[in-house]
Formats: C-alpha cells, sequence, structure tokens
C-alpha cells in the first residue's frame, strides 16, 4: 500500500495525490487518466462569444473523437451557423466525483480546449452509434429533434488532479484508453461492496481511529482511499502485483489484496 505525505504537510481539507508504489503495479499515465476523466458524464461547455452552454451529454469515443450534445435552440447552434469560418472556439469541462461523501468530493476534472463544428448531416447517424457505444445517454435520441450533435478539435488537454496539473498531448489523449475498471466502477462498486467495505477497514486500522477513511475510487491498478482528519488529508492506493487488463479480475484482485497484509 503506497500513500501521500502525512497530513501535517498539507492544508486542511486538500489531499495529497496518491504515489506509486516501486516495483508494484504503478499507476495510469497523465493520458489514460485523461481520457478516463473525458469519459464521465458531468461536463460543461464554454464558448467564446455565447459563455456557458448547456452540454446534455459529451464524450470522447474510443477512436479518439470528441462529440458534445446541445440543445437545437440555444444560442450555441445560433452563433455556429452565423460563424464566418464554420466554427468556434471552446472549452469542454469534464469532473469526476468520487463515490462516496467527501470533503473535496472532485477526484479530478479534465479541460478540453478546441474549436466546435457541427457534425455533417451525413455523418450525423455514424457518430451517434460511437457516442452511444462510448456513452449511452437519453440525449442521443434527441438529435436531429430537439438536440444537436457537434464536435470538438481538441488542441489541448489540461488535467486537474489534487495539487497536479498535468498537460497532455492531444494525440496521446486521443490514443489513450479509457481504465476499464475506473468505467465498470457503479457496477463494481455493488458486486463487491462487501470485499471493498473489509479492505476499507483494514486501511482505517493502518491509519489509525483518528482518521476518516472513505473510499475515493477503483482503477486498474488498486483501490483508493482518502484518509481525513482535521489537519488535513491524504490518499492512499492499495496497488494490484500487477495492472489488470479488464474489470473481470477485480474481484480476484481485491481478494487477494485481503490475504495479505498491509505494510
Amino acid at each position: 500500500m503506497t500513500a501521500g505525505p502525512r497530513p501535517s504537510r498539507f492544508a486542511a481539507g486538500t489531499p495529497a495525490p496518491v504515489t506509486a508504489p516501486p516495483g508494484a503495479g504503478g499507476q495510469p499515465s497523465p493520458a489514460e487518466r485523461a481520457r478516463t476523466v473525458a469519459a464521465r458524464s458531468a461536463a460543461a461547455l464554454h464558448v467564446l462569444g455565447t459563455g456557458t452552454t448547456p452540454a446534455l451529454a459529451a464524450t470522447t469515443t474510443g477512436d479518439g473523437r470528441t462529440f458534445v450534445v446541445v440543445p437545437t435552440s440555444g444560442p450555441l447552434v445560433r452563433a455556429l451557423a452565423g460563424s464566418p469560418v464554420g466554427d468556434l472556439p471552446a472549452r469542454l469541462t469534464v469532473t469526476d466525483r468520487a463515490p462516496a461523501a467527501l470533503r473535496r468530493p472532485v477526484r479530478a476534472l479534465v479541460e478540453l480546449a478546441g474549436w466546435l463544428t457541427p457534425v455533417p448531416d451525413r455523418d450525423v447517424a455514424a457518430a451517434v452509434l460511437a457516442f452511444a457505444d462510448s456513452c449511452p445517454c437519453e440525449a442521443l435520441f434527441e438529435v436531429g429533434l430537439t438536440a444537436t450533435l457537434l464536435q470538438l478539435d481538441v488542441a489541448d488537454v489540461v488535467l486537474h488532479e489534487a495539487h497536479a496539473v498535468d498537460h497532455v498531448e492531444p494525440e496521446d489523449f486521443a490514443a489513450a484508453a479509457v481504465d476499464p475498471v475506473t468505467a465498470a466502477e457503479a457496477d463494481l462498486l455493488t458486486g463487491q461492496a462487501a470485499a471493498l467495505a473489509r479492505l476499507r477497514a483494514r486501511v482505517q486500522a493502518w491509519a489509525g481511529r483518528r482518521d476518516d477513511v472513505a473510499l475515493l475510487g477503483l482503477d486498474r491498478f488498486g483501490v483508493r482511499f482518502r484518509v481525513e482528519s482535521l489537519r488535513g488529508g491524504y490518499d492512499v492506493r492499495v496497488a494490484f502485483p500487477e495492472p489488470l487488463t479488464s474489470s473481470d479480475g477485480f474481484a480476484d484482485a481485491v481478494g487477494g489484496l485481503l490475504c495479505c497484509a498491509l505494510d
């Protein structure tokens, strides 16, 4: 198990980042983390000249294209129609929140900046299918009716996590894959609730009874916890011996952690 520095080094409520275990599974690359965060549904779209526009849905597909669904009747679609160059500078911000109640529930956010354009009519059907394969949602049923599908040509990617800010090359972002365990997090939290509760109890014993331990998240490299106290907080990753390649091995991997002593 690995942890960030102890809470006395940080302001109250500000977690330290999870550190990588020497010789163990490591942690996701910034590009992979950015792609994983970008798969979340909580997104806001800010467009130059129109301000913040409601994003009914947004995703980055398996082949690296970023799409946004917006209301057809909103100012953004009208502004695009009146653009002399056919596009508008825009920034899509996607927020990733922890599954447990925390003082600071935002685990990470990714900012995707670039140029927004309407998807050509001839390509809408295929783009909707690609969108649905990555992120099925009800907003897709409104495309062509009350909603319009737009594509963001990504030129800049910035990942914010705890104290860290990583600038990711757009090519690396597009080529990266979503963490398969994080993608299945909701189902794993339900299906493996008992095992994860046992693991949390062991982290609690390691941290001490005066600190609060909560589940922070799951990824293919391990299980992450947030340790909070009145003095501050830090994050811990209980790392798997080897990173998983799919969510299918998650139950066995957690079972293996429960058979081992925490250092």
